[in-house]
Formats: C-alpha cells, sequence, structure tokens
C-alpha cells in the first residue's frame, strides 16, 4: 500500500497542499451561502496503520443527535468559543465522541475547509492514532466506530458523484457516495473530505 506513504510524507503533502481560508472542492453548497454566517467546526481525519497499510477511522452516528442522524462521519463538531484552532476543536470532539486521548494522536496537518449543508465551515485536521484503540463511544452519539482501507477507498470502482436534490435547495448538487464497506455506506461532506484527503495525497490517479 504505496510505501512511500510515511508519516513525513503524509504531513508533507498536507503541508504544500493546505490554503488557510480556501474552500476545497464541496458538493456545492458553499455558493448557496455567499454572505452568509457559516459556523465554525472541525473534525479529526484519524489514521491509523493496520493490517500492513493505512486505514481511516470512521464513526457511525446514532439516530440522537441534531443533525446527519446515522450517517458515516468523522469525530468532530463546532467549535467552542474559547478554541483558537480546528486542532483544539477536533481532539476535543475526538475525546468526547469516541475516548481518544489527545496525548495518543500525532497531528500531520490540515485540510483546507469543507462548507456543508448544516451550514458549518469544517477544517478537518489529520492525526494519527494508535490501533487497535480502547474506543469509548459516546452513547447518545456513536453507534459504532470502525476503520476503512486507503486502498479500499482510492478505488474509483467504489465510489461514484451522483446529482442528488437536497431538502431547501432547487437544483440537484454532486454528491459523493461510496458503496457499502463492513455495512457501512460513507456518502455526503465526509466522503468528500475523504476524497480530498486521497487527492492530497495524490491516491486517486494511481
Amino acid at each position: 500500500m504505496h510505501p512511500d506513504l510515511t508519516e513525513a510524507a503524509i504531513a508533507e503533502h498536507l503541508r504544500l497542499a493546505y490554503q488557510q481560508g480556501v474552500v476545497a472542492s464541496t458538493d456545492g453548497y458553499a455558493e448557496m451561502y455567499a454572505g452568509g454566517q457559516l459556523k465554525c467546526a472541525a473534525v479529526l481525519i484519524p489514521l491509523v496503520w493496520w493490517k500492513a497499510g493505512w486505514h481511516l477511522v470512521f464513526t457511525r452516528r446514532t439516530e440522537a443527535v441534531e443533525h446527519h442522524k446515522g450517517q458515516v462521519s468523522f469525530p468532530g463538531g463546532a467549535c467552542d468559543p474559547d478554541e483558537t484552532t480546528p486542532e483544539q476543536t477536533a481532539l476535543r470532539e475526538a475525546g468526547e465522541e469516541i475516548g481518544l486521548k489527545s496525548g495518543d494522536v500525532r497531528l500531520l496537518g490540515r485540510l483546507n475547509e469543507v462548507h456543508t449543508i448544516t451550514r458549518y465551515r469544517v477544517t478537518p485536521v489529520v492525526g494519527v492514532m494508535p490501533w487497535p484503540y480502547e474506543v469509548r463511544p459516546e452513547p447518545a452519539e456513536v453507534e459504532r466506530v470502525f476503520t476503512i482501507p486507503l486502498v479500499w477507498l482510492a478505488n474509483p470502482g467504489h465510489w461514484s458523484e451522483q446529482p442528488v436534490t437536497l431538502e431547501g435547495f432547487l437544483r440537484p448538487f454532486p454528491v459523493v457516495r461510496y458503496h457499502p464497506y463492513d455495512g457501512e455506506i460513507l456518502w455526503g461532506a465526509s466522503a468528500r473530505m475523504t476524497l480530498n484527503f486521497l487527492s492530497v495525497l495524490g491516491l486517486l490517479n494511481k
């Protein structure tokens, strides 16, 4: 699985690609919010080395959460008023949602922010965590914690862009949707962030 993708190489890819305040390729929502106020948020994209390859760690949200009920996502959420960096937000949320200790994460960098249908501007933060790991899902928010191999996610036969008309919008937007993996379906903003990460690493063209 791409032996050149060491932690140092991944960090360098992220450093070269990151542009503060620049919106990454999204599902087209940003144009709807021109001039509007977006709320600050961040997610942790947890990267783990497992079974001779890189995997990403995902959660499946419960039906009790306010937004994105039952969807596959990364640990994350809205910024607290006293937080000054997306890293602070991402690590706090990962601690609250899956019991990940901030000291167990080696931060590698950020991706350009993504705008979501729920009016958040989300900064994805990439970090390496140990695996296996004794996760402690927050019962009210997280139904399951699982991994998907990076090589599977990068396979163009495993995902597609589909035009979807969402509630409150007059025209369809291109939404990324993956095929099921281990019974889970990755789609929407989290799938878009995944593709953005794969693109930064140069894996989408291999």
